[in-house]
């Protein structure tokens, strides 16, 4: 979901600070690797903010795919500025980085790829939060490798796929996301995931994407036909 406005960067490009990490991941060069995004993929983002909104008396009133401009007061329906919009995120993911809930089935689909495939998060959390975001998906069942990303994540995916030989998978709720992988790394095999239904219903799948979904059974039956048919 697009969380704030943003100008136009280098798809490819990667932070100095995220390639650090990148570059001390333990990858297997013979194996396939599922790169994935968090929020709204593995965790239940929208419905983690709207609880918090509601405790300093706001909501979400989901009238398009952003949050800018469509977070109101309670008491007023006058939306938040667009330019507090940020100050409110980081609070956001300062208290409840660790508390959201993970997506249905995620967690049993990714232990069932990961006998086949290698998996690395790939996340938008703010860096301060890496830790507590790596530690709720550990205790969800996803205990694997977590980047704190900034900005579009083709660069990143790019990074990562030219350390290996095998398939290369990515999932994102995010077009333009989705977008700068296509551009960045052709081959990889790109997921438009929306776990949340009334987000889903606001957005086109994108064009870039091989695979559009909120169920998470439906995206591990696709990968494993991909695996399959790639001969892994």
């Amino acid at each position: 979901m697009k969380k704030s406005m943003q100008e136009k960067p280098d798809a490819a490009a990667i932070d100095p600070e995220v390639l650090l990490t990148l570059d001390a991941l333990d990858l297997d060069p013979s194996r396939p690797l599922i790169i994935s995004d968090a929020d709204e993929v593995l965790l239940q983002f929208v419905a983690g903010l709207e609880h918090y909104l509601d405790g300093v008396g706001l909501w979400l009133d989901l009238q398009s795919f952003a949050l800018s401009g469509n977070i109101k007061d309670k008491a007023t329906g006058a939306p938040v500025p667009v330019e507090k919009t940020t100050e409110l995120l980081a609070n956001f993911f300062a208290s409840h980085a660790d508390k959201l809930e993970a997506v249905p089935h995620a967690a049993d689909a990714l232990k069932e790829l990961s006998e086949r495939a290698q998996v690395v998060i790939l996340t938008n959390v703010p860096f301060a939060q890496r830790d507590a975001r790596a530690t709720s998906l550990a205790h969800q069942g996803m205990d694997y490798p977590v980047i704190a990303n900034k900005g579009l994540k083709g660069g990143a995916v790019r990074h990562l796929a030219q350390r290996v030989s095998g398939p290369i998978f990515f999932l994102d709720d995010i077009p333009h996301n989705i977008k700068s992988v296509a551009e960045a790394h052709e081959p990889t095999r790109l997921l438009h995931f929306i776990a949340d239904k009334r987000l889903a219903k606001l957005i086109s799948p994108s064009k870039h994407s091989h695979f559009h979904s909120s169920h998470w059974p439906d995206a591990h039956a696709f990968m494993e036909r991909e695996l399959s048919n790639a001969g892994f």
